[in-house]
Order: C-alpha cells, then structure tokens, then sequence
C-alpha cells in the first residue's frame, strides 16, 4: 500500500513539473548597497570558578590462583 501511494506522488510530482513552461522574461540585478561603519556589541562574561587537584586512592592488591587438581598441577582447558 506504501508503494503504492509512494509511486503516485511521484508520479503527479512528474506531472507538474512537466506541465509547466518557464520562459525568462527579464534580467535580474543585484541590488546597490552601501555598507557603512558599525559597531559590534560588547559582553562581560565570567565563568565559574574551577579548582582541581589529585586525590590519592589505595587499590588493594588482588592474588588469583587457578584450580589444582590432584598433583598440584594448574588445570588448563581443552582447546578447541
């Protein structure tokens, strides 16, 4: 149902462009200006105050010993 109502409006999209006949008439100009001297506004901005520094955290140390099995040697895994 969405395509085709999607290839309906193309298809009167297509249409209208095509029925229309544009002919120029006349030629356009840019228009005269004169640019003068002005002033741009001015702005006092303070940001907030920031303070940084270190902070010293202790990580404990973690010892991780894998699975033995019975002669004390470590247990690998099948490879796959």
């Amino acid at each position: 149902m969405k395509k085709l109502i999607s290839a309906t409006l193309t298809a009167a999209a297509a249409f209208g462009l095509v029925a229309c006949d544009v002919d120029q008439t006349e030629e356009g100009e840019m228009p005269e200006v004169n640019v003068e001297e002005g002033n741009m506004p001015e702005f006092d901005v303070e940001g907030p105050e920031v303070e940084t520094g270190t902070t010293t955290v202790e990580v404990p140390t973690v010892d991780v010993d894998g699975p033995d099995d019975a002669e004390g040697e470590p247990v690998t895994e099948p490879s796959e």
